[in-house]
């Protein structure tokens, strides 16, 4: 489903990019879906410094293994994880026949928010209007991410938020590192907000 980016305002993305480290693409991204999943499912919760702390995590905001992240979005070069053949990891033969992650034999993670073929499917989301949904577009990537996690229902509580966390990793490591990380986004962007840096 495409929807309109709405706009999120470039001094604040500045601000809070400087204050957190974000870079300011991503951020941008990461607010976006924020602010769009607000407007399609207000009771869901997700927030900005959420879906930042998982892109920091799978993909260092679309920066791994010295990707660059591009104006339009694209990691440079594009980010496959490796394959989930059940070596040290879950196994997951292939379902897409290596469309998205190149690997006809099994699947792998696509993209800064790191999306099995199988869930782009099922969730992928064209955020920035160019009718396609791209899961190695951050923005495209960012909402679908949001609407994931919104699926598990209203992350208003502790217990809620873990448990649409765990739904994306199923790793409860995973979940106390997200905490973490989106708490240190949330201090970190309240502090600049407030005057301090």
């Amino acid at each position: 489903m495409a929807v309109l980016l709405p706009r999120v305002d470039p001094e604040w993305t500045a601000r809070i990019a400087a204050a957190t480290g974000i870079p300011e693409r991503a951020l941008s991204a990461y607010a976006s879906a924020h602010v769009s999943i607000a407007d399609e499912q207000p009771e869901c919760g997700v927030d900005w410094a959420t879906i930042a702390a998982i892109g920091s995590i799978e993909s260092n905001h679309g920066r791994y293994a010295g990707a660059v992240l591009d104006e339009s979005g694209h990691s440079d070069p594009a980010i496959v994880g490796r394959a989930l053949d059940g070596v040290g990891v879950v196994k997951i033969a292939d379902t897409d026949q290596g469309l998205l992650d190149g690997d006809p034999t099994w699947d792998r993670a696509v993209g800064p928010m790191q999306f099995i073929p199988s869930t782009w499917v099922e969730w992928g989301s064209d955020a920035n209007g160019d009718d396609v949904a791209d899961p190695n577009q951050i923005d495209d990537a960012a909402l679908a991410t949001a609407r994931y996690l919104c699926a598990s229902g209203p992350m208003t509580s502790d217990g809620a938020w873990r448990a649409a966390i765990y739904s994306y990793n199923h790793d409860s490591d995973y979940v106390d590192k997200v905490a973490r990380v989106a708490n240190e986004y949330a201090a970190a962007a309240e502090q600049a907000l407030s005057g301090g840096e």
